[in-house]
């Protein structure tokens, strides 16, 4: 089957706004400090705009408020939401609404559709999802948090972190052990969890690399959150008891594919940056740009970046094509080669402006410290490169060597040998 990631003329008229929608209007907001409220302000006009072209919430199906735009275009349209920060949320697809709203769909019934995903796309209310734990990191097989039913309730204890946005949320999606007896991915269950309920305790946002001395109550902070004797209804258990594994599969399949195409995005604001430093820049008799080791960058850079975007919309592709598991292999080596891509276009980036690189005057030195994060999350470099390893290697068995190719020792040479070794002990 040919690869085809073309799409048709009224999409790519879709995509030309976006382009100058986020360089004139949400770029420069980038420029002034916003708290929650201003910000909520200052982008509502920008996200009516965005659903009167009918792009607002675009990863959900129209019956459920969405553009229903297959992976391909998810794609696309990410690329240029990853220019800026602040796009994804004026667009009603960033993380993790978005992801989670794609959740409720797949795994909500009716009512839970009406309560928290409707709501989440309108912008009405924000939400969280609470799977990482100090203990478990990686291994998410490891999780200790604990789901009890009791009756008609399920009893919540456990500790998370790293719950991004829930120091903001009105509800979280709780990944807990509900069966610590089934085998390894059938333990776990999602829970619906409205924040203000009783024993929910945000207990911090976790300063990190990127953003050392966070204000906490700021969205896209990443929660460290205790469970006490936290009790909800049983009907707000996603999908069924034990899918919990499953249902996240389905969840973080496009959400890679969106992250990559985001860090295209971002790769490519540090790339034109960079390029037009080196036309710009007289250093040492010439422009950066005729000096042979900058233009070992930018060729770098485009070659990188190239190979990137197509194989992050070949996994888009299989994905509208063949569905998530066909792709699962091409989603784990985008992960960790689209996370190296955009950490060494962004550093080479800041070489090329020196001191100025450094400096908050230019967004390059965020976007560094961002970018250091996305070898870690979603599954660190090490899991993917392991899974794509694993599931290659699979095609392939032991190759069986004929005895008579099979070198052998003569007694004369094995004697040989023997006195070799004699001799090296008597001389040590």
């Amino acid at each position: 089957m040919a690869w085809d990631f073309s799409t048709e003329p009224e999409f790519e008229e879709k995509l030309a706004w976006m382009r100058e929608f986020v360089r004139t209007e949400i770029i420069p907001l980038e420029t002034v400090e916003l708290g929650p409220e201003a910000f909520a302000e200052a982008t509502r006009p920008l996200s009516e705009e965005v659903k009167r072209q009918g792009l607002w919430a675009a990863h959900l199906p129209p019956e459920l408020g969405g553009g229903g735009f297959g992976q391909v275009k998810l794609g696309l349209m990410h690329e240029i939401l990853g220019q800026c920060g602040y796009a994804p949320a004026i667009f009603g697809n960033n993380a993790p609404d978005s992801g989670n709203a794609e959740l409720l769909a797949v795994g909500g019934d009716e009512e839970q559709r009406a309560k928290w995903m409707r709501p989440l796309l309108d912008g009405d209310l924000r939400s969280a999802f609470s799977m990482t734990e100090p203990g478990a990191g990686a291994d998410p097989t490891l999780l200790t948090t604990r789901a009890v039913r009791d009756g008609d309730q399920w009893v919540i204890n456990g500790h998370k972190w790293f719950t991004s946005n829930a120091s903001v949320a009105d509800f979280l999606i709780v990944m807990a052990v509900t069966d610590p007896d089934a085998e390894p991915h059938r333990r776990a269950s999602m829970i619906i969890v409205p924040t203000d309920t009783p024993g929910v305790r945000i207990l911090r946002d976790v300063p990190t690399m990127a953003e050392p001395h966070r204000r906490a109550g700021l969205p896209g902070g990443h929660a460290e959150v205790r469970y006490d004797d936290v009790r909800v209804p049983a009907e707000y258990l996603v999908g069924g008891a034990g899918e919990g594994f499953a249902l996240a599969q389905k969840r973080l399949g496009p959400g890679r594919i969106h992250h990559c195409m985001r860090w295209l995005g971002q790769s490519k604001r540090a790339f034109d940056m960079l390029c037009e430093r080196a036309v710009s820049r007289y250093t040492h008799g010439s422009v950066l740009a005729d000096k042979q080791l900058v233009q070992d960058w930018v060729a770098s850079s485009a070659a990188e970046m190239h190979a990137a975007r197509l194989m992050t919309l070949h996994a888009a592709w299989k994905m509208d094509t063949e569905g998530v598991a066909a792709a699962r292999t091409d989603i784990a080596m985008i992960k960790f080669w689209g996370a190296s891509v955009l950490y060494n276009v962004i550093d080479r980036a800041i070489q090329a402006h020196g001191s100025l690189g450094f400096t908050t005057d230019l967004p390059l030195e965020s976007m560094y410290r961002n970018a250091r994060a996305a070898r870690i999350y979603d599954g660190p470099d090490e899991v993917h490169k392991v899974s794509v390893a694993r599931r290659i290697l699979r095609g392939y068995q032991p190759r069986e060597v004929p005895t008579e190719h099979v070198p052998t020792r003569t007694a004369a040479a094995r004697e040989k040998f023997a006195e070799l070794l004699d001799g090296a002990a008597t001389n040590s």
